[in-house]
């Protein structure tokens, strides 16, 4: 594992599952192509634009991730093009940037098809992708199998590892082992608990990867584990699950889930009479669309991880705004409250941009060598690239209240590893 872990990610013997996975699904999709592979695809040279592909999960369980798609890109590509897009040394010329986005319908299968689909048909010359393992995983895969620059954020990094090694592919967002526990237990430690927890984690490459790291890490810390094992997508029943939390008195709920199957955990938890003191949970409750669908006062005290918001103190690297100004603009735009991936899409364009600018090539190898020379400060921190293809962002810790302006709200209540990013509320327990 790399140097700036400090050192390796321990307990994650999941490696070979998890490229399988991934292998499995580039299978697919070569498959469903029916067409060679081929190492140094050939830029369509009659083009007369930059070709970005982007798989999206526009629809399914992640779209809320994918939701500022279109917006964030629409913006980006005017302000890289506002004076005709990127200088391309061998043409002598600026070219306009164009992103071609496909739908992955948050399927890992259909993500690996896609992608498949945008190097060989579409031939792009970059690709940049988004959103959890089910997207980045797959999309990375096959960036490598066909030799294919590509930028990817938005999906812990542990379960991205678990996929590699990478020559083509380069990642940035937090790790699960050295950020999110940290961050989980440190908000966890500010309520006076019992110390054992119920684990709801689904058979995915996160909840594979959260439970061994966590398991692993606090066994020897004092923490007990009620853990039933990983449950498919889409499950109905949790009673198994809450009836064992109850036996077991536990006080604290740690999830990692799709937002669909939290939701409706939850609300069972509440029907069957099981309320902790804590439940943090991660990925299913991130947006305020999929905490405000729970019902009632269910949101109230939810805790989860914040890697991005308007308080912030970063700033973009295309036009003078801030991350607060760039979430300002959004809810202004779009009578919506500001949701995290709206910093990652928007960074992922300035990584893009940055690399084309100084390659000044459309050259895969040497797009590859200006990613690996990435470094820069983005609306969501400073990135540079370690010799393993990734750079860990900034976390930090977040939690459920009512609001003002909107039914619901989060407040930072725990910043410990990054006090450059304020806290704006002091964490409770569940009331």
């Amino acid at each position: 594992m790399p140097k700036e872990m400090d050192e390796k990610v321990k307990g994650i013997n999941r490696r070979e599952f998890l490229k399988k996975s991934a292998v499995a699904a580039g299978a697919a999709a070569i498959s469903v192509t029916g067409l060679p592979v081929f190492t140094s695809p050939a830029w369509a040279g009659k083009r007369d634009h930059i070709l970005i592909g982007r798989p999206n999960p526009s629809t399914g369980p992640l779209a809320d991730f994918g939701a500022p798609t279109p917006w964030v890109d629409d913006r980006v590509l005017a302000k890289i093009n506002a004076d005709g897009g990127i200088f391309i040394e061998k043409l002598g010329k600026k070219l306009p940037v164009k992103v071609k986005i496909m739908d992955t319908e948050s399927n890992p299968t259909k993500a690996a098809e896609l992608t498949s689909r945008l190097i060989m048909q579409d031939k792009v010359d970059l690709m940049v992708a988004f959103h959890t393992p089910d997207t980045v995983n797959p999309v990375s895969s096959i960036c490598e199998r066909f030799k294919m620059p590509c930028i990817t954020l938005d999906s812990p990094l542990e379960p991205w590892l678990d996929g590699g090694p990478y020559q083509w592919a380069f990642h940035s967002f937090w790790s699960v082992e050295k950020d999110i526990l940290p961050t989980y237990v440190g908000m966890w430690e500010q309520i006076p608990t019992n110390k054992v927890v119920g684990v709801l984690m689904a058979n995915d490459p996160d909840g594979v990867a959260w439970s061994a790291i966590f398991k692993k890490e606090l066994g020897p810390k004092g923490y007990k584990f009620v853990d039933l094992g990983r449950f498919p997508y889409g499950t109905q029943d949790f009673s198994s699950f809450i009836n064992a939390w109850k036996k077991e008195n536990v006080e604290i709920m740690l999830g990692n889930t799709i937002p669909p199957d939290f939701a409706t955990a939850w609300r069972q938890c509440r029907r069957f009479g099981f309320k902790p003191k804590v439940a943090t949970i991660g990925k299913a409750i991130l947006f305020p669309s999929a905490v405000g669908a729970l019902g009632g006062d269910l949101p109230n005290g939810l805790s989860c991880e914040v890697w991005w918001s308007p308080d912030h103190p970063f700033k973009s690297s295309l036009e003078n705004v801030s991350a607060g100004d760039l979430c300002a603009d959004w809810m202004k735009d779009k009578n919506q409250e500001w949701t995290q991936p709206i910093g990652y899409k928007y960074a992922g364009y300035e990584l893009a941009a940055d690399v084309l600018n100084r390659a000044k090539s459309l050259d895969k190898e040497i797009l590859r060598k200006a990613i690996v020379d990435t470094n820069m400060d983005t609306i969501v921190g400073p990135i540079k690239f370690n010799d393993q293809n990734y750079c860990r962002t900034p976390l930090v810790g977040g939690q459920w209240v009512k609001g003002d302006k909107y039914p619901w709200k989060i407040n930072i209540v725990y910043n410990k590893q990054h006090p450059e990013i304020p806290t704006n509320g002091t964490f409770k327990a569940i009331g």
